[in-house]
Formats: C-alpha cells, structure tokens, sequence
C-alpha cells in the first residue's frame, strides 16, 4: 500500500519542476509535470474547451458569467479540486513533499535551509540538463520548502503549477515583466492597488508598454481596447483595493479568448476560500501572500499560480531576476496556511455583519463591501464568491481630520497598512498611501479624505463593533 501510494503522489507533484533560466524544459514535461499535488484518486482534471467571442458581443459575454461556474472562455487547463478549501489548507503538498525527501514519518515539512544542490556525478548533472534528473540546482531555481507551499496553493486554486517570490509586487512585476512584449499593451481597472497601478503606468511605458485604464465593470470599454490595440494581458484585483469592486470573470475571459489576451486575476482579497478565478476562465491568478494566505502579519510572499506554460514563463524571469523567498519565510507561509479556512471563514462573518450595521450607523455616509446588496458589484459578487472577504471599507460623515479622529479613537484594531492577519487593522488610506499625491491628485483617482479602510481579525465581533461605535460616539 506505501509504494502504491509514493506512485501516486510522485505522478501529481514535480520534483524536476524548477528549470534554470538556461534552457526552458520542453512543452511534453511541462505538461506531464502539470498536475495538482493530490493522489490521483483525489484529482480530476477538467480542461474547457476555447469558445470564440465577437469583441462588441459585451451583451453575451456578460451573459456567459451565467452563475459564476460557467463562461470558462480559456483553455487554462483548470483541474477541479475535488476536497473542500478547508481540507486542502491542512494537507495540500503536505505528503508529497515529505516523501520527496524521504521523510516518511515526519509529520511536518521541515526547512530546507541550503543555497545550492549537489550532483553524485557528471552523468547525473548531464541528467538533470537533459530533464531526466529532478533538481533544483541552485537556491535561486526553488527550494523543497518552498515546493510545498507552491503545491498547496496548486490545490487549493485548481492550479498546473504555481511559483513563490518575495512579495506579491514581486509576483505581479515578474509576470508584467515575463508575458508583456516590449511595446505591447495591458488593460487593467481604476481602483487598484498604489504600487501596481504606480509600475504599470511610469515603469513599464519606458519599455514602449501602453495601457488602457477602465472602471472595473466597463465591459464595453474592454471590447473596444480589444479592438484598438493588440493587448497582451487583462490584469485586475477582484475584489479591488479599496473600494472593492469585483470584476465579472467568465465574461472578460470571454471576450479576451478572441484575441488570445492573457487574462490575470489579483485574488489576494478574496482567498481561493472565497473565490477560484482559474475556474472562472482566469489564466492565472495571483497573491500577495503576506496576507491572509500567511495570515499572522509576520511574513513576505507572493504567488502566481495557474497553467503550466504561462507560469514556467514567469518562472524564467523569476530565476533571472531573483525575487526568491527564505526558505523560513516559506515555512512560515506553509504553518499560516493551515487554518485559512477557519480564519476567512470568522473573518467573512465578521466582515458581512460590520458592513450592515455599519451601513445603519448615523456617522457613516457609505459602506463598500460586496456581500451587501448597495454594493455595484453584489451580484457579481454572489456569482462568484462563496464568502465577501475580510476587509471592509466605509466613508465617515465628515472630513479628513474627522475621519482621522476617528481612526485616533478605536482602541482595538491597529493604525497600520495590510490585511488579512489576526489583528484587526484599520487605515486612512489617504494618509497611509496617498498623501504625497496631494488633494487634487487624490480626487483624481478616487481616493476620499474621509474613507477608511477595515481589516477584520479573528477577534470576536461583538468586541470590535463595540470599540467602532464607542470611537464614532467621539467624533
């Protein structure tokens, strides 16, 4: 029964996945390597087929969303996890990673802590060139820690492959920087995070790369940059930062599979708990792990993830540019990893009954959050989520320093940027992000003196609700 079972972890997960940024490992590996890290017993693979759209078909594409499952418009080779997120938090990659080092009855993945790898001889380094040999080669290429965690989130996102970095700038840079050709053309949306909207726009227009710019739900208008240019990537955070809009997946899979446009979905608000964009037509998707996949607010990473030969290209520019994560850190992403579930699950709930009561309360103007019904995104939110998220955002009735006394007076959350950890956090994100731009710049893209951004920990609601009114009660 062991050996049957080593047989079946060996076929699902990748110890010759790490190439050098030498020679790339021909298409037949890639795809023989492209499974999720599961039994096959626990894996089955669901491939959709391409279905062409008309670039002014907005009306149909929209239509194809139909209940969030269906308008897959790619062939991003999505594999459909067949155990829950919950379960797949606790033990995806976990046993196939262990038995790659040999570590048949260690119960946790150990820190591979090493800067290269050795070769017993000529003839097994020529192996490893040739990709008859598994190896990681050099520290820079991957690390076994590290492998699991990428194994893990294959799992739970429905993934071929995926790749850790240091950040999540440095996972979405790296594939700007890997997929995008010199003079090519991206469309990405308005509300988005500082530093990514901050690359696309000043970064990479000196290598003669355009973008175009929409409202989150602006179908119409991405038909017609389809049209305009020739795009190499639609690139979007769903839900977005701050405001939290959510863009409808299947249908701009749907028109960007006529023109062969790489769609590239941000998911770090929502957690594949929440939400799978390979499933709904994504060709990749990414996280700034340091979020809720680490969850304790005590480590950088980042994550791509989604069909083999898009995140092998990734992977190239990765070994070149050299954005590696600490095997350390890795692990610490790995023991995070394991109560995802439960975290989003408290945080979700939290989140969805801060906003209703929120949006009652006498000092605030508006609450942004998708699991409620004023949300401009809600349907496509229920469409494509099975929980909101963790993070809420609301505009105090007030100005900028009023909105800041009340961020003074909260006792619980702390003053500082980032999400997704056990502590609540709380941020004026015209201070936090935004007040080098000045007043006129702010309004430009956006951001309101008197919006504040909330990240819900895993403390007990009642708590926090309790210290949001006593602070609104000073204001």
């Amino acid at each position: 029964m062991a050996s049957l079972q080593l047989r079946n972890w060996a076929v699902c997960s990748r110890s010759d996945s790490i190439m050098s940024a030498r020679a790339p490992r021909p298409r037949a590996l890639l795809q023989r390597q492209g499974c999720c890290a599961l039994p096959l017993r626990l894996c089955r693979s669901r491939t959709t087929a391409v279905r062409p759209a008309a670039a002014a078909q907005v009306e149909e594409a929209a239509a194809a969303a139909g209940n969030g499952n269906g308008g897959v418009a790619h062939d991003n080779h999505y594999k459909e996890p067949v155990l829950a997120p919950s379960t797949l938090t606790v033990h995806g990659g976990e046993r196939a990673g262990r038995m790659r080092q040999g570590l048949l009855d260690s119960l946790t993945t150990p820190i591979v802590q090493t800067s290269t790898y050795t070769f017993k001889n000529t003839a097994e380094l020529i192996a490893y060139q040739e990709g008859r040999h598994g190896s990681f080669e050099y520290g820079r290429y991957g690390n076994p820690t590290a492998r699991v965690v990428e194994e893990k989130i294959m799992a739970l996102e429905g993934a071929e492959d995926a790749l850790l970095s240091s950040s999540g700038m440095c996972s979405a840079t790296t594939m700007l920087l890997a997929l995008v050709p010199q003079g090519g053309h991206i469309v990405t949306t308005t509300d988005c995070y500082r530093r990514t909207r901050q690359f696309i726009q000043t970064v990479l227009p000196k290598m003669g790369i355009s973008c175009t710019v929409l409202d989150p739900s602006d179908l119409a208008g991405l038909a017609r940059a389809l049209e305009a240019h020739k795009v190499s990537l639609f690139f979007s955070e769903s839900p977005t930062n701050p405001y939290l809009r959510c863009v409808d997946i299947p249908a701009i899979a749907k028109l960007c599979a006529a023109t062969d446009t790489i769609v590239c979905i941000d998911s770090t608000f929502a957690t594949p708990v929440n939400s799978r964009a390979l499933a709904l037509g994504a060709d990749l998707v990414i996280h700034s792990a340091t979020k809720y996949l680490a969850g304790h607010n005590d480590v950088l990473a980042g994550a791509i993830a989604g069909s083999a030969d898009l995140v092998e290209q990734v992977r190239s520019m990765h070994n070149i540019l050299g954005g590696v994560i600490d095997a350390h850190a890795a692990y610490l992403l790995l023991r995070g990893m394991k109560t995802l579930g439960l975290r989003v699950e408290h945080q979700n709930r939290t989140a969805l009954e801060l906003a209703r009561r929120l949006e009652g309360h006498p000092k605030i103007s508006r609450v942004h959050y998708p699991g409620l019904p004023s949300h401009p995104d809600h349907a496509i939110a229920c469409r494509q989520m099975t929980g909101f998220g963790g993070v809420i955002s609301f505009e105090v009735k007030g100005d900028l320093w009023k909105t800041a006394a009340f961020i003074d007076a909260v006792a619980l959350p702390y003053i500082a940027p980032s999400l997704g950890g056990v502590e609540s956090l709380i941020e004026q994100p015209t201070i936090i992000s935004y007040w080098d731009q000045g007043p006129e710049k702010r309004a430009e893209i956006g951001i309101k003196d008197n919006l504040v951004r909330f990240s819900c920990g895993v403390e007990d609601k009642e708590d926090i609700w309790a210290d949001i009114v006593q602070a609104l009660d000073k204001i």
